[in-house]
């Protein structure tokens, strides 16, 4: 083996890509603060877990840097509110299906469930004061539907005669 050659070709090697499943600062809260990873088929059984429960969908880090900035609160805002809700974690690779199911839209994004069911969400990255009231806010809110975009169901019992919804 020509070590020259050897050393050359592995100066212009591109680096191996990253097998983590999210950017670090998501991987902190997992491995520091005991969010569960879930995906869009583990996310409604770990929600159905009990109690309030919240998934962060980060979002692509370079496209939207302050996912990040969110990962790095959502340990205050746990502080802030004891024992209150539990937290999971998207995999980068399973976050459209995720923002697809439950409507959102935003990067990024707080879920907020309660015993299986959907409550609210929270995008964008907020401040301070605007992340108390609106954790506040969900923690007390019932649960509500999904805001997800889709076609009206009608039954065919329902449907009128002219083809019409009504």
């Amino acid at each position: 083996m020509n070590t020259a050659t050897d050393t050359t070709h592995r100066a212009f090697a591109l680096p191996l890509p990253d097998t983590n499943p999210a950017p670090p600062l998501v991987m902190r809260l997992a491995r520091d603060f005991g969010a569960a990873w879930v995906d869009e088929t583990s996310v409604s059984p770990w929600s159905a877990g009990g109690g309030d429960r919240v998934v962060l969908l980060a979002g692509d880090p370079v496209r939207f840097p302050e996912g990040q900035d969110v990962a790095a609160v959502l340990p205050e805002l746990m502080k802030n509110f004891p024992n209150r809700f539990q937290v999971a974690v998207v995999p980068r690779d399973s976050e459209d299906a995720v923002a697809r199911r439950y409507g959102s839209q935003r990067w990024p994004t707080l879920l907020f469930f309660r015993d299986g069911q959907y409550v609210t969400a929270i995008a964008g990255m907020q401040d301070w004061d605007v992340y108390l009231h609106g954790v506040a806010a969900a923690l007390a809110m019932p649960p509500s539907r999904p805001p997800t975009i889709g076609i009206p169901v009608v039954s065919q019992s329902g449907a009128a005669k002219d083809g019409g919804c009504h």
